[in-house]
């Protein structure tokens, strides 16, 4: 493999202490209610874009125009028709979904907000739009953005959301900590298990749940170019080798997913059939990111 070389006079590299390193064959045994082998929990990201800045592309060569009419319209089909083809399968099957939801939704798109309540989903914040990361802000403004988000999502839904997960999964070094003291109490920006764990804050508390950037539509879609027919099978090929793990010790299933993506026809029929396999299982948690949450604190409390 080529080697690289450090300069001398290079800065230290920077870390982080958020966590204690844990490998999962050395943990105790996690039992979800039940028996349940693997807790599913599936993640709808309802998301505004603004229209004179770049986003999602299926056509990269206009990506650049402002305004981009074809990559924003075709982005605006997730909320016009998308969500509400994928609330339909999620209700056939008994699956709550955990929206990541973009502030933004709550002014421009209601009835979203409307339908889901009525179905009881769980929201989660998810920045302001998904055309503004969290990466580059001081730390006032994105404690502004973070107080914003969640004021926005409980005058709209009618609760405080206790998740997060940010546009692209994006944080600057002070996130976490701000996110802990505005309440938050659960994060799904660090892709790196598939248990909970918890995490380092200045105050209160945070677990991060496993979330995914491979059993994700947006990267089977767009970045590797699948068909709704082979992310299919890849759910379900995740949820078979994690059924036989959580024999041992309970696993976390994320499904992630957006309207305008999954939403389409010809892939949220595949979508359908993935998980009418996953729910005529047995020992399987269709769960919230809350009662997820809430179940480990629960028995991590009873360990200690």
């Amino acid at each position: 493999m080529p080697q690289t070389t450090t300069p001398l006079h290079a800065s230290a590299p920077q870390r982080h202490d958020r966590f204690a390193y844990s490998a999962i064959v050395d943990r105790p045994p996690l039992h979800w209610p039940n028996g349940a082998r693997v807790a599913v929990w599936v993640i709808p990201n309802i998301e505004h874009f603004l229209f004179d800045r770049p986003g999602a592309a299926i056509i990269p060569a206009t990506s650049s125009f402002v305004p981009d009419v074809l990559n924003y319209s075709w982005r605006d089909y997730g909320v016009r028709v998308g969500v509400w083809r994928l609330m339909e399968v999620l209700e056939k099957y008994g699956i709550r979904g955990t929206a990541a939801l973009n502030a933004d939704v709550c002014e421009h798109y209601p009835r979203i907000i409307e339908a889901g309540n009525a179905l009881g989903w769980e929201w989660m914040g998810h920045g302001s739009s998904n055309s503004i990361m969290l990466n580059s802000q001081p730390e006032a403004e994105e404690r502004q953005i973070i107080s914003t988000v969640i004021d926005t999502i409980m005058r709209s839904t009618g609760k405080p959301p206790r998740g997060w997960l940010s546009p692209a999964l994006s944080e600057t070094h002070h996130t976490l900590d701000l996110l802990a003291e505005a309440g938050i109490d659960y994060v799904a920006n660090w892709v790196n298990d598939e248990q909970p764990y918890p995490m380092r804050v200045k105050s209160g508390a945070m677990l991060s749940l496993p979330y995914s950037v491979e059993l994700n539509d947006y990267t089977a879609f767009l970045e590797q170019g699948q068909s709704g027919e082979a992310f299919a099978q890849r759910i379900c090929d995740q949820f078979d080798v994690l059924y036989e793990d959580g024999a041992t010790t309970g696993r976390v299933m994320a499904i992630c997913l957006h309207p305008f993506l999954i939403g389409h026809p010809h892939r949220s029929k595949h979508f359908d059939r993935a998980l009418a396999d996953i729910t005529a299982r047995q020992d399987v948690w269709l769960a919230t990111g809350s009662e997820i949450a809430d179940w480990y604190r629960q028995v991590q409390t009873a360990n200690d």
